[in-house]
């Protein structure tokens, strides 16, 4: 009985991604979609190749926001001295 209940599940898996592979590729005709990830015979298909750029995709953020935020920070400051707002006095040690 779990037997026949595995593969009436399995079965009605299949026909749904199939139908959804189907309203996929019909609504995006300009976008390519894979939905296939196995062959006929039911073999797992080649993972796709990744590019991992880990502590490169950190500097490449990390670096000119700091960049940008100290040069804001910067120019606040030059700013609130320049019009007497805010004085740092040395007395505060």
């Amino acid at each position: 009985m779990a037997t026949l209940g595995r593969i009436v599940t399995g079965i009605l898996r299949k026909e749904t991604a199939r139908n959804v592979c189907k309203n996929q590729q019909l609504l995006a005709r300009t976008q390519q979609v894979r939905c296939k990830t196995t062959t006929e015979t039911g073999a797992l298909l080649a993972k796709p190749t990744t590019i991992n750029l880990g502590l490169s995709k950190i500097v490449l953020v990390t670096v000119p926001f700091l960049y940008l935020g100290a040069t804001i920070s910067k120019e606040g400051a030059a700013f609130l001295e320049e019009n007497d707002i805010f004085i740092p006095d040395d007395d505060d040690d």
